[in-house]
Formats: C-alpha cells, structure tokens, sequence
C-alpha cells in the first residue's frame, strides 16, 4: 500500500512563528500553575504530583485514600495492612484545614432597582402578594410567588437594611393614632 504523499513531502521552517513564545506555551501547559502558595512553595519539580501531594499529606486520588470497603464472606475477614506514609511537610495540610474553617462571607447583593422595588411593594402593600401581583409598578408583570421570593432575598441579603426599612415604616402609623 502506498504512502500518504504529506509524508514524503519536505519538512520547511516556518519564519512566521516566534519559537520562543511557541516553547514558553508549551512548558506553560505541561506546568500550570499552582494558585495556592503554600503548596507552590513546598512544590518539589524534580518529584512526581503523587509524591508531592503525598508529602504535603494530601491525596491524588480520593478513591484510593478512602475506599469503599467490601462486606468479608462469613467472617473471612482480612486486615487491610496497607502502608502508612511519612507526611514530611505537615505545615500544609494545618494550613489548608485552616483556610478551610474560615467562615465565608455572603458576597451576594442586590441591585438597587430591586431594593426600590421590594420597599415599594411592602410599603403599598404589607404582606399582600396578590395585591403585589396587580401593582403598577410591577413592570415586569411578577407572579405573587415570584414577588415574595424577590421579598426573602432581599431579607437574607441585607438583614439591617431590611429591619430599619421596617421599623420606619411602624414609626410614622404609632405617630397617627
């Protein structure tokens, strides 16, 4: 069977392309990078990814760290004595465990216009989500269920905002009476 004809053709240098970049994109892929500095920093090149993580008391592979025990047939039960390993840089793995308890902060917000829209609505309305449902100002035609939903996010989000709004709104109808 013949060959393909690319296969005899003459290989030609492309003057075209920056090798240098070429190159340094090659190695950027087969190394990424590491975000984490801690592990960045402990990163030993000239040993494995299995090894490294496994100094560092890490895992690569979370079925093998933890696997799924089988049930021994009629108490033919063998001890699982597998190796334990040395961790040799344990700095990393308090660090992580630290990182890990830090509590995280609800980053989530709402627009403004939102905000408008829910005080509107609970001002005019109080807890009538039906009524809600046939205001005006409900441009975007909002069913009772979604309205109520706008009004719980914008509770969860901003709980102080939320708890002013309401006692302003108190203060002015004791005022009345």
């Amino acid at each position: 069977m013949p060959k393909a004809k690319q296969s005899k053709r003459r290989k030609k240098f492309d003057y075209n392309t920056d090798r240098k970049k070429l190159k340094k994109k090659f190695i950027k892929k087969a190394k990424p990078r590491i975000e984490h500095t801690q592990i960045r920093n402990a990163w030993d090149d000239n040993k494995s990814t299995a090894r490294n993580l496994q100094d560092m008391g890490l895992s690569l592979d979370p079925n093998r760290a933890l696997p799924i025990k089988k049930q021994a047939l009629l108490g033919a039960g063998k001890d699982d004595c597998r190796p334990v390993h040395l961790i040799t840089k344990p700095y990393i793995l308090s660090k992580l465990q630290e990182e890990a308890s830090l509590q995280e902060e609800d980053s989530k917000t709402l627009s403004s216009d939102l905000i408008e829209y829910v005080q509107h609505m609970i001002r005019e309305h109080k807890d009538n989500y039906k009524a809600m449902a046939r205001d005006e100002k409900n441009y975007y035609q909002d069913t009772p269920k979604q309205i109520k939903r706008k009004i719980n996010e914008y509770k969860r989000c901003h709980p102080q905002h939320y708890e002013a709004f309401i006692s302003s709104l108190a203060a002015p109808e004791a005022m009345d009476q």
